[in-house]
Order: C-alpha cells, then sequence, then structure tokens
C-alpha cells in the first residue's frame, strides 16, 4: 500500500493528514474553512486517494496559514506515498468542464516543484476562503510534493465553479501521474534512473 501520515505542528497551526494512493476516494476532511473542506472533497473523491485531514489553524486572523500549511501536509504526505515512484505514469493531465467553466490541469511527478497559475477570480471570497489563497494551496502543494503543475481556466464566469474545476481537474491528473504503469514494470520513469 502506497500510504503516509504525516504531522506538522508550528505556532499557526497544527496538522495531521493520512492519505492512500491506492483508495477509493474516501475523506474525512476538517480544516474549519467550509469551502476548503468542500475543495479537498472533491481532490479526494475524483483521484481515489484517500484523505484524511484534521487542521487546526489561527482562524481568527484569517484563512492564510490555514490553507498554506494543509497544502504542505497534504504534498509532504503525497511524496512520501509515492516513495522512489518506481512504475507511476509520472505525468497527467484533464480537461476538467463544470457549467459554463473549463480548467485545463497538467502535472510532472518530476521532483522539480514548479507551479504555473493562470487563474482570474472575479470576487475576493468564496464563503470564508480568499480566493487567492487556491493558487497559494496550489503551490504550496506542488513545492512539498515535488511535482510541476500547470493551472489554466480557459473560460468562465461562476468563481464556485471556476475553483470546483481546478481542484476536480488536478484530481483527475493526479489520478493518471500515480497510477502503476503495467507497461513499466518497476522502472522508474526517468532516463536519469531517479526522480
Amino acid at each position: 500500500m502506497r500510504t503516509a501520515t504525516i504531522a506538522r505542528t508550528t505556532s499557526e497551526t497544527r496538522i495531521d493528514v493520512t492519505l492512500n494512493l491506492d483508495g477509493t476516494g474516501t475523506y474525512d476532511v476538517s480544516t474549519g474553512v467550509g469551502f476548503f473542506d468542500h475543495m479537498l472533497e472533491q481532490l479526494s473523491r475524483h483521484s481515489l486517494i484517500d484523505l484524511t485531514v484534521r487542521t487546526v489553524g489561527d482562524l481568527h486572523i484569517d484563512a492564510h496559514h490555514t490553507v498554506e500549511d494543509t497544502g504542505i501536509a497534504i504534498g509532504e504526505a503525497f511524496a512520501r506515498a509515492l516513495g522512489d515512484k518506481r512504475g507511476i505514469r509520472r505525468y497527467g493531465d484533464a480537461l476538467s468542464p463544470m457549467d459554463e467553466t473549463l480548467t485545463r490541469v497538467a502535472l510532472d511527478i518530476s521532483g522539480r516543484p514548479w507551479l504555473v497559475w493562470k487563474v482570474d477570480f472575479t470576487q475576493a471570497q468564496l464563503g470564508t476562503m480568499d480566493t487567492e489563497m487556491f493558487g497559494h494551496f496550489c503551490h504550496s502543494f506542488a513545492q512539498a510534493a515535488g511535482i510541476t503543475l500547470h493551472v489554466e481556466t480557459l473560460y468562465g464566469t461562476n468563481n464556485h465553479h471556476i475553483a470546483e474545476s481546478i481542484f476536480k481537474g488536478l484530481a483527475r491528473a493526479l489520478r493518471t501521474a500515480t497510477e502503476i504503469d503495467p507497461r513499466k514494470g518497476d522502472a522508474i520513469p526517468s532516463t536519469k534512473g531517479v526522480l
């Protein structure tokens, strides 16, 4: 089983994450930020990655540290569960429609973290979550997970749909990239021999 558990504590947050890459999309998420919980549930459900998240953060300030540190913890658990990445497909991409919105997500589990973010929101918040934090979550996750991640909303007008299409697209791209490719056997998917 490709699983990991991370406990991360700072002066701003306390986070426990358990992740199973070979799950069924079962989730149990509580961050104190309702809309963020909803997005993490979408991430789990559509990637088939089982995800348990318990975050207690300094929400009396705002949701910034809660979202950022949760992204780091999930990314660390993801990297740990992947191990040396033997046999994975490595690349994943998805076009994610949500009513009038279409988002493209492409990623490479490369060990070289990078984020390209081309998304515009027209409102400052969804629920109690600042919309600028969606990009920050993706940055934190990509850095900690060691993935190259490109996210671009091609068009869309409803901010809820834009956010949801991002997380569903990320989920589907992760599902593809983390799958074991039977043609690769036990090989590391790189000419370098390491990722």
